[in-house]
């Protein structure tokens, strides 16, 4: 099973390619020069195309036209994203706009004043999500695996600047549980993903589109200990220039049974996610074997 190493693809000198299109131009040549791109992937990158292709032909059903159409479309959905992200981040003009359905749900949960944790998954764009969170009258911290390339990494921070939240890295010594609960007790909400993990993590096995998968412990074995609300997050880019940002209501999840509380939860998000990715199958941005299968 072809297994996620929690690294962004790209190169720095691609990167600096359409950072200066988007510097000189705008948003809409650098979407074109995106297509090619796009193409190349779509062309030769077998890996990541067969997850996807599976995907779309067993998990969703779609026909075999559809599912192709569908594979370009998920590559250069993709690349949009980077985009957009460096767009938002950097400050070049643009006429992004959005809607937002449950924010308030979020605005509640910090005036509790018990913190939240948000999870969310590689659907959409978990980056606007992030930036479009500025909105909020308090620090949010993301967790995340720091695994882009280095340089990568530093060159587009020094185009759009450091990300303008708390950034709390997986560590293996658990340290980040701490740096979790601190946050938390200062009222802060905690956003991580909880569709991807590292071989040797555990993991629990869930339905996602009638089909069980592996999908990460921690995420949900973290809510089932700490007593604070949570709620799924996503940013969909429903056009070109447009996104929708939902949140679910945050919930303290309850059961007589500890021990399936984090299933519990899982599946609750599996669900969640599920319903997404049926409303928009293109932009899951997945790339790994993710079924039991």
């Amino acid at each position: 099973m072809p297994q996620w190493q929690g690294k962004s693809k790209g190169t720095r000198f691609g990167y600096s390619i359409f950072i200066g299109i988007l510097q000189r131009w705008g948003v809409m040549p650098a979407y074109f020069l995106l297509r090619f791109v796009s193409a190349y992937y779509f062309l030769f990158s077998w890996k990541t195309s067969r997850a996807t292709w599976y995907y779309f032909r067993q998990r969703l059903q779609f026909g075999w036209w559809k599912s192709l159409g569908l594979l370009y479309r998920n590559y250069y959905l993709f690349g949009q994203t980077i985009i957009d992200r460096i767009v938002l981040m950097s400050g070049v003009k643009n006429r992004f706009s959005f809607d937002f359905d449950g924010e308030q749900h979020l605005h509640d949960m910090v005036k509790n004043g018990k913190g939240g944790l948000l999870l969310s998954a590689h659907i959409g764009n978990w980056e606007i999500a992030g930036y479009l969170l500025k909105r909020l009258n308090t620090r949010i911290n993301i967790v995340m695996f720091d695994g882009e390339h280095q340089k990568v990494k530093e060159y587009l921070e020094g185009v759009t600047g450091s990300r303008n939240a708390r950034i709390i890295v997986i560590r293996e010594d658990l340290s980040h549980i701490y740096q979790i609960t601190e946050a938390l007790g200062n009222n802060e909400l905690v956003c991580m993903h909880a569709d991807r993990f590292m071989d040797g993590n555990k993991t629990l096995l869930l339905q996602l589109l009638n089909e069980e998968a592996h999908f990460p412990a921690g995420p949900f074995i973290l809510t089932s200990k700490l007593k604070v609300p949570v709620s799924f997050v996503f940013a969909m880019k429903d056009s070109a220039l447009h996104y929708h940002f939902y949140a679910t209501e945050g919930k303290r999840f309850e059961s007589p049974d500890r021990q399936a509380l984090p299933a519990i939860i899982g599946q609750a998000f599996a669900s969640a996610m599920e319903e997404k990715v049926r409303a928009y199958p293109a932009q899951w941005y997945n790339y790994y074997a993710f079924w039991k299968k």
